[in-house]
């Protein structure tokens, strides 16, 4: 589904043609999760995620904030995020607290109870829907 979005194809383009001596996709898999970073800072231990606007702000960053437990549920200690925003020449610092560690703990069991329903939840109908990457589970 993700990968057949235009939106998640234009954010790898920007990511691609603003940082392109990094390296790009990172893909990171084990038995709960799979993520894919736009790039990862061996130095410095950041991950960058790459975002053509700061519409969903929030949203951006608890998608990083997600990603550092992920890191450090694999035993990368010190990790740190920032969000990129190249057309607007913005960058975001992301780090995640122990109250954002007990809030994604939180969420996972909300995502767990829900993937258990027999019937899925009713649609939200927001604006954003239409240009999500995960538009077709809802609505098709």
């Amino acid at each position: 589904m993700e990968h057949n979005s235009d939106t998640v194809a234009l954010g790898k383009f920007i990511s691609e043609s603003t940082y392109e001596r990094e390296k790009h996709e990172i893909h990171i898999t084990d038995d709960e999760d799979e993520i894919v970073l736009d790039f990862y800072d061996d130095k410095t231990k950041t991950i960058h995620e790459v975002k053509k606007s700061d519409k969903m702000e929030e949203t951006h960053k608890w998608q990083v904030k997600f990603y550092i437990s992920v890191l450090e549920k694999k035993g990368v200690e010190g990790v740190t995020g920032e969000i990129d925003y190249p057309k607007l020449r913005q960058k975001e610092k992301v780090e995640l607290t122990n109250e954002d560690r007990t809030k994604l703990q939180e969420i996972r069991k909300e995502i767990g109870n829900i993937k258990n329903m027999e019937i899925p939840p009713d649609t939200i109908n927001k604006p954003f829907c239409k240009q999500c990457a995960y538009y077709e589970l809802c609505y098709i």
